[in-house]
């Protein structure tokens, strides 16, 4: 009687085996230009580098870490509350840094619209994550939060998107190339939005070269907040000036990267602007 083979276990996707951070952090992220920007900005507002910087809704902490590898006086607190994605910044970001950064960071995981910390230099809200308070109500009283926690200097940077686009449901997909994972697609999903409450729910998924796909890798179910509202909460909330910064074009008609302060911007499709506001 022949004996039977076993039969070889299938080999799992890409799909499958992929890290939803480490593709998040490739497609969406960049914390040196990130960086670049809010250290910048500081100077320019300050005349003198920044310290002390809080980053909410900090996710895996990328840019906590490529803030202290700037210089050895820098120090970042990071805060969140999600505890499976601030242990996956502890084990692959703070990891990889040198002891003498590693101690420079620090991960909270609580609620940043109670959060306490020293007076800071810069507190960050990044990657449109302060959308998660639908609220006005919320919103302010977050921003009010903001505004103690800032030392007399402080300056809380923040972003948005914005553009006609923004309130349509669309499905956008770029390529991404990585030294490591290789190459895939990144694909952002509007999924819904209600023009009555402002709602709008988005999805991340990723596809991959071998027909993969990771399906809702990343859900966000936001309010979508216009920048006249962002910028009156923040008035109500204490904060003496708000600063608009919009980014420019390159000669082929292309976001080009560089964003500077301005009076008004362009009717676009599709937008993305920093803010700065100041105690």
């Amino acid at each position: 009687m022949p004996i039977p083979h076993p039969v070889p276990a299938a080999r799992p996707t890409l799909a499958e085996s992929a890290d939803r951070h480490r593709l998040y952090e490739c497609a969406v992220q960049n914390p040196r230009s990130e960086v670049d920007f809010i250290d910048r900005t500081y100077r320019q507002l300050r005349g003198r580098s920044a310290r002390w910087l809080r980053e909410d809704f900090c996710g895996t902490a990328a840019v906590c870490c490529e803030w202290v590898r700037r210089r050895k006086t820098n120090r970042a607190l990071g805060v969140d509350l999600d505890p499976v994605v601030l242990d996956w910044g502890r084990c692959h970001n703070l990891a990889a840094l040198p002891a003498s950064q590693r101690a420079r960071v620090q991960l909270l995981e609580q609620d940043v619209a109670t959060a306490a910390s020293r007076p800071l230099d810069l507190v960050l809200a990044m990657n449109f994550s302060y959308w998660l308070l639908a609220g006005r109500a919320a919103l302010r009283a977050y921003f009010a939060q903001v505004r103690a926690a800032l030392a007399p200097d402080g300056v809380f940077l923040l972003d948005a998107y914005g553009g006609y686009d923004a309130y349509r449901r669309i499905i956008e997909e770029r390529p991404v190339d990585d030294p490591e994972l290789g190459r895939f697609a990144y694909q952002w999903e509007q999924a819904l939005y209600d023009p009555i409450s402002g709602r709008l729910v988005c999805y991340i998924h990723f596809n991959f070269a071998d027909g993969s796909r990771l399906e809702r890798a990343f859900t966000y179910d936001w309010r979508l907040w216009s920048l006249p509202e962002i910028r009156e909460l923040l008035t109500e909330a204490g904060f003496s000036r708000v600063l608009v910064y919009w980014q420019g074009w390159d000669p082929d008609g292309r976001p080009d990267g560089h964003f500077q302060p301005v009076a008004t911007g362009e009717p676009d499709a599709g937008w993305i602007a920093y803010l700065s506001a100041e105690p």
